[in-house]
């Protein structure tokens, strides 16, 4: 590696180190305290459980410490299920509940069956109440969480039918929209709510681009950095940046696309082709394109606008024009017109898979004014040279 390659190389290590020092430390100022308060609380709980087993003695347990030891131990097993279960979506919990409950009823039903019969002696019926009922109660609680996502919490209205929609605000931005660089403006208009979702994996992309040893392509990456720092700079937005990965799939935009699945979100992309696959797996897409053609103004037939002939067209006698947002105008009687800002009357509107064409017809007769731009007609010289000739026929004459 040489010295510019690793220089290079330090300066995008550097700047990825600073962005991802900023995230991390506007996400401790913002959610610092609630993790404070949530380890206090959890801290002053394993005591209190400790406490009340060296209390109890559970067991028959004579030793004070033995006690000590089975309340933490008991008391950290719950910590780490309420960690795992903070994680755990509602669907999830509330089918979970409904299958141990119905579990936990099956296993009722069992026992009253096993002990009006008789079959058994009572120790082995008694133990077969027990296993039972655990056996039951964890195969609802297990089968339960797996269908919970079948079940339509939106139905009930209230409280479960705000869950999905706040879960559809969340947005994942594409490698290929970042670097375009519009999607910083859109977000500044306000006109993207919830949180605004960066993987990992597409980090590691753009710094993979921006380490090119292409100039082109590390120049875009490098652009992509800029837009990231842009977006995380603004106040209206919430942006978190997700470790998630899926180390069996080698493409970005299936992970991509298994990201959104699992979080349920939007990606954000111009990338035809990965709308089109996103489209198939069911996850929705917003196309950065699709709103940018939305967003031209709309022209219809016979209204009258000014444009600039920039170059001549493919057919006959035709000019091209173009506006400002990129829509292609061709007008037709404008090839002299090159380099001049005239009025054309609008005849068709083609809208194509790529965009808006316009195309129009160029009149003398309609021109409000004459053009200013460009060099001068030919025609408009030789008049000025027949005007010079007449001049000095004209003195004679009035001489004699």
């Amino acid at each position: 590696m040489n010295n510019k390659s690793l220089l290079c190389f330090q300066e995008n290590a550097i700047l990825w180190a600073s962005q991802r020092a900023a995230v991390v430390a506007r996400q401790l100022g913002r959610e610092g305290a609630v993790v404070i308060d949530l380890w206090v609380i959890r801290t002053i709980f394993l005591c209190v459980v400790t406490g009340s087993a060296i209390a109890v003695r559970p067991f028959g347990l004579a030793v004070w410490w033995q006690a000590a030891l089975m309340g933490a131990v008991f008391g950290v097993a719950v910590l780490v299920f309420e960690i795992r279960l903070r994680q755990v979506s509602l669907k999830r919990l509330m089918g979970a509940a409904v299958g141990s409950l119905l579990g936990i009823l099956g296993a009722l039903a069992m026992g009253v069956v096993l002990n009006i019969s008789g079959a058994f002696p009572r120790p082995t019926v008694s133990f077969l109440q027990v296993a039972l009922l655990l056996v039951m109660t964890y195969v609802g609680l297990v089968v339960g969480a797996s269908k919970g996502d079948l079940l339509n919490l939106a139905a009930f209205g209230g409280l479960f039918g705000v869950e999905r929609p706040g879960r559809k605000s969340c947005k994942i931005l594409d490698t290929s929209v970042i670097i375009d660089g519009r999607i910083a403006d859109i977000c500044e208009t306000g006109f993207l709510d919830g949180a605004i979702v960066i993987p990992q994996f597409v980090l590691r992309e753009l710094q993979l681009v921006a380490d090119s040893g292409d100039s082109m392509k590390r120049n875009r990456g490098r652009r992509g950095l800029d837009v990231l720092q842009r977006v995380q700079k603004m106040a209206n937005l919430d942006v978190q940046i997700v470790e998630d990965d899926f180390p069996h799939l080698r493409e970005v935009d299936m992970k991509l696309i298994e990201l959104g699945k699992r979080m349920d979100a939007k990606i954000i992309t111009n990338d035809f082709n990965l709308n089109k696959v996103a489209q198939l797996h069911g996850v929705e897409v917003l196309n950065i394109n699709e709103l940018t053609n939305a967003l031209k103004p709309v022209v219809l037939p016979g209204e009258v606008m000014r444009v600039f002939i920039l170059k001549e067209g493919k057919e006959y006698n035709q000019g091209v024009a173009y506006l400002d947002d990129g829509t292609m105008v061709v007008v037709d009687n404008a090839k002299r017109m090159i380099s001049k800002t005239v009025d054309v009357s609008v005849t068709s509107v083609l809208q194509t898979t790529a965009g808006k064409m316009i195309f129009g017809r160029y009149d003398e007769r309609m021109q409000q004014s004459p053009p200013t731009h460009g060099p001068e007609r030919p025609e408009h010289r030789g008049r000025e040279r027949d005007r010079e000739r007449e001049r000095p026929e004209q003195a004679v004459a009035h001489e004699r």
